[in-house]
């Protein structure tokens, strides 16, 4: 059985146009004689009737507060609505299908509300419709814990609905619909000469999406990587086959070889703050580890890490600042903090072990008069930190520098 998994994000069934497009792509792949199961997410965005943020205004609005856990079987309800939805147009247009909740579809969780887990796939009651050659709508976003209750996987749940699926049927494909034309170079509303990409690496674009890119979920990415699934990043809106997403050899498949670049992508992260602790007395004494300790007790997510002998630098959202300043002010440390800056990224599976891309990026910051305020790398990507104020120039500047709108 030749199984293709299709996931279709809130713009993608928000209008008229948008839904018989996805018709289009149904019928297409069906006709290429392919079983699909089709993951969907909650219609629209904030503000439209049964996005998730609209449901969470609807108790906001009422000056109420909802427990976790009926939380989370509050927001199951918007990919509810849109399968339903999507099953009733298919039926109409003489398309048999069958809707599943993430439970019904085997999505087996932790009970960490909100933001879980999936700890197994059983799948059995997808592959049962499929054998009946119905199309197989699934909620996208959630699963069910031990207790029987409705899960969410977070923020970007449906891709790794979607991709979690995929790994345990075995499916030939994953294919993401957004309402862009696969993966850019970078953001298209800063860069204007940004260019899609034919493929990109399972890390590649795992780390495009940790850096800002919001194209797809970096926790979908991780399980299509992990089982070796292959992923495409397709607009709802076209036909274009848009990004592959795959192992490197995989790219053989689709092209003569492999081309020869060096970065990928520019991606970035704005309104971080970084926060530098150094020891008075020249020695750490364990500096380090009750800063990051306090960090984690109190809940404040650290990123862009340097630590030396006598003291530590990091970042945090801007939004956790002032309390990170009063935990570390509590521990009798003084704290220098920089509001406003922000995180820049140039990414590439070719990056690691190649001489002159550091000094490429500090040519290209340097010509437009940016200041680094701090650096990182990896195998694959290489940070800087920069001012808020310098990161639209910074983009535009390494984006031309590595020549990746050509």
């Amino acid at each position: 059985m030749r199984i293709l998994v299709q996931k279709f994000g809130g713009t993608s069934l928000s209008t008229k146009e948008a839904r018989e497009n996805v018709i289009s792509h149904i019928r297409r792949e069906l006709d290429h004689g392919y079983r699909l199961v089709v993951v969907v997410s909650a219609m629209g965005r904030k503000g439209d009737p049964y996005a998730t943020d609209t449901l969470l205004d609807l108790i906001a609005s009422g000056g109420g507060s909802l427990p976790s856990r009926e939380q989370d079987l509050l927001l199951a309800c918007g990919e509810i609505i849109s399968a339903t939805m999507l099953c009733s147009l298919l039926q109409g247009a003489e398309i048999s299908s069958v809707v599943l909740t993430g439970a019904q579809a085997g999505f087996r969780t932790d009970s960490h509300y909100g933001n879980a887990r999936i700890l197994d796939m059983v799948p059995s009651r997808v592959v049962d419709e499929l054998n009946n050659n119905q199309v197989v709508i699934v909620t996208g976003f959630q699963g069910q814990n031990q207790s029987g209750d409705f899960t969410t996987l977070g923020r970007g749940g449906s891709d790794t609905s979607a991709t979690a699926l995929g790994a345990a049927l075995h499916a030939e494909m994953v294919d993401i619909y957004t309402d862009v034309d696969g993966i850019l170079t970078a953001d298209p509303r800063i860069v204007e000469d940004a260019k899609p990409l034919d493929y990109v690496s399972y890390a590649e674009i795992c780390n495009m999406a940790h850096q800002g890119a919001k194209v797809i979920h970096p926790r979908a990415v991780e399980i299509a990587m992990q089982s070796g699934t292959p992923v495409r990043v397709r607009s709802t809106f076209s036909q274009s086959e848009g990004t592959l997403v795959a192992n490197p050899e995989g790219f053989k498949d689709v092209q003569l070889g492999i081309v020869d670049r060096y970065v990928t992508g520019i991606a970035y992260v704005a309104n971080v703050t970084q926060i530098r602790v150094d020891s008075v007395s020249g020695a750490a004494d364990n500096l380090q580890l009750k800063v990051f300790k306090a960090m984690a007790e109190n809940d404040i997510s650290v990123d862009f890490i340097n630590v030396t002998p006598t003291g530590v630098a990091y970042t945090v959202f801007d939004s956790n600042a002032s309390k990170a300043e009063a935990v570390l002010k509590s521990l009798g440390f003084e704290p220098s903090l920089l509001n406003g800056c922000a995180k820049v990224s140039v990414i590439g599976g070719g990056i690691n072990g190649v001489p002159g891309i550091m000094a490429r990026i500090v040519e290209a910051l340097a010509e437009q008069n940016i200041q680094i305020l701090q650096s990182a790398d990896s195998n694959t990507t290489i940070w800087v930190l920069v001012n808020k104020e310098d990161m639209v120039q910074a983009l535009r500047a390494l984006h031309a520098k590595f020549e990746l709108g050509k």
